[in-house]
C-alpha cells in the first residue's frame, strides 16, 4: 500500500533538521518569490547543499514560488526555477501560470499551490492536464468534496493541510493587509501580509447606533488540527498531509511532524486510538497554537473557530535562554555551558540552537556536572553571577555540528523572571 506522504514546513536548515527523524519532505522558499518573505529562507546559492542535504536524509523536498509574477521579475524568476532544477529540487509549488510555464518549459516537476484555490473536479483536471505532478486543494473545501476531486483525477496526486494557521480568507488570496498599508510590497499575494485579521476590531452597523462587534478579534481564526481524523484522510485516498508553519521554528516543526508521524504510522500498523488521540493533542497544546479547529473538513466555519480573545499562542510552555556553550569535548559529549538564568535540572526539555549557525538539537538533560560531580538540579546562574556547568549531548551524532557559542535553552511551563524567547 502506497503511504500517505507527511510535509513539514521549513524556515531555514535548522527547521529542516528538525523535521529528518519524522516528516517525508520539506517545502520552503528562497529569499525571493514565495507566500512568506518575512521567514528567513534559504540563500539561493546554498540551494544545491540543501537539497543535497535533504536527500542525504531521505527528505523530499519543495521550494515555493507561489506569489504573484509581474513582468519585470520574469528573467529572475526564471533564474530561481534553473537554479533549482540543477540543484534536483524535487518539484516547485506554483501559483502564478506564468511560473508553470516556465517550469514546463524545464521539464521541472510543480505543484499547483493552495493559493490557486482549486476548488473543483473540472479546475483541477485543467491543471493535471498542463502536467501537474500534485494539486494542493483549497483549504475551504469539504472532506466529501475532497474525495470528489480525488476520484476524477487520474495522474495529478492530492495534497491537503491537516495542521497549522489558518487565514480567514480564501486560501490566503486577501488583500486587506494591502489595502490597510496602502502598498502592494505588503500584500498577501506578495509574500507580506502584516496579519490585521489577528487584531481587535469595532465594527459598527451602517446606521451606527450599535457594535456588531466591539473590540473583539473576529477574523483571527484558530488553527487547523486534523490529528483525530488521520484516518479518515488516510480512507480518502490522499497523497499528501501538509504541515503549515513556515514562520515556526524549528521545534514547532519537530513537534508538530512528531505527532502527525506517530499517527500515521499507528494507523497503518492498526494502533489508532481514541486514548492516543489525547496524548498527541496535549502535546500539540504544547506548542505555538491559538486554539483548534477542523476548519472546513466537515462543515463551514462559524464564530467558534475564531479566536475571539487571543492574537496569538495559547501555549503555556515558553523558551527561555539560560546559557551558552563555551566549549564542547566531543570525546566525552559533555559540553561547558556558561548558565546565567536559572538552573538545569535532569529531564528538562533542552534545546540547543545557534544564532550564526545551522545548530538545532532537542533531548532530555540527563547527565550533569556542576564542580565534576553528577548532579540532579544545578544552582541557580544569573547575569551577576554566571555559573559553569557540563551537560551531556546526546544526539550530537545525529549530524556534524559545531556547538560552541550556541544557546542552549528549556522549553518549560516554570516560570522565570527573564522573558521568553521565539527561537
Amino acid at each position: 500500500m502506497k503511504r500517505v506522504e507527511l510535509m513539514a514546513p521549513a524556515r531555514n536548515l535548522k527547521a529542516i533538521k528538525a523535521a529528518i527523524p519524522h516528516a517525508d519532505s520539506v517545502y520552503f522558499g528562497v529569499k525571493k518569490y514565495n507566500m512568506r518573505m518575512k521567514a528567513e529562507n534559504i540563500d539561493l546559492k546554498e540551494l544545491p547543499n540543501v537539497v543535497h542535504f535533504c536527500h542525504s536524509n531521505d527528505l523530499k523536498c519543495y521550494l515555493t514560488t507561489n506569489i504573484l509574477i509581474y513582468d519585470n521579475e520574469l528573467p529572475e524568476i526564471r533564474r530561481v526555477l534553473q537554479e533549482a532544477k540543477n540543484a534536483g529540487i524535487d518539484a516547485v509549488i506554483v501559483h502564478d501560470i506564468a511560473v508553470l510555464e516556465i517550469a514546463r518549459s524545464m521539464d521541472l516537476p510543480f505543484h499547483i499551490s493552495t493559493q490557486c484555490n482549486v476548488s473543483n473536479s473540472l479546475s483541477a483536471k485543467f491543471y493535471e492536464d498542463l502536467g501537474a505532478k500534485r494539486i494542493i486543494l483549497a483549504r475551504e473545501l469539504s472532506l466529501e468534496k475532497i474525495k470528489e476531486i480525488k476520484r476524477n483525477l487520474t495522474k495529478s496526486e492530492v495534497e491537503v493541510f491537516v495542521h497549522g494557521a489558518m487565514c480567514t480568507s480564501v486560501s490566503g488570496r486577501c488583500y486587506f493587509s494591502q489595502d490597510i498599508c496602502g502598498s502592494e510590497e505588503k500584500s498577501a499575494n506578495r509574500g507580506n501580509c502584516i496579519q490585521p485579521c489577528r487584531r481587535r476590531w469595532w465594527l459598527k452597523e451602517e446606521s451606527g447606533k450599535e457594535y456588531i462587534y466591539d473590540g473583539v478579534r473576529f477574523l483571527n481564526s484558530r488553527d487547523l488540527c486534523m490529528i483525530r481524523y488521520i484516518p479518515e484522510l488516510i480512507e480518502a485516498k490522499l497523497d499528501a498531509f501538509k504541515i503549515e508553519g513556515r514562520m515556526k521554528h524549528p521545534h514547532y516543526v519537530e513537534i508538530v511532524s512528531k505527532v502527525y508521524r506517530e499517527a500515521i504510522d499507528s494507523y497503518y500498523s492498526n494502533e489508532f486510538s481514541k486514548k492516543k488521540v489525547k496524548k498527541w493533542i496535549t502535546e500539540l497544546k504544547k506548542v505555538y497554537n491559538r486554539g483548534f479547529t477542523t476548519g472546513f473538513y466537515f462543515k463551514r466555519c462559524t464564530e467558534e473557530d475564531q479566536q475571539h480573545n487571543f492574537p496569538a499562542n495559547l501555549s503555556h510552555y515558553r523558551y527561555i535562554k539560560i546559557g551558552t556553550i563555551v566549549n564542547f569535548n566531543p570525546k566525552t559529549r559533555f559540553a561547558q555551558i556558561s548558565l546565567n538564568n536559572g538552573s538545569l535540572k535532569k529531564g528538562d526539555d533542552v534545546i540547543i540552537m545557534g544564532n550564526e549557525t545551522d545548530t538545532y538539537l532537542h533531548f532530555k538533560a540527563d547527565n550533569i556536572k556542576y564542580r565534576d560531580k553528577l548532579v540532579n538540579t544545578t544552582p541557580k546562574g544569573n547575569k551577576n553571577k554566571e555559573l559553569i556547568i557540563e551537560l551531556e549531548i546526546k544526539s550530537i551524532n545525529v549530524y556534524p555540528v559545531e556547538v560552541e557559542k550556541d544557546k542552549i535553552y528549556i522549553f518549560t511551563d516554570r516560570t522565570y523572571k527573564k522573558k521568553s524567547y521565539n527561537l
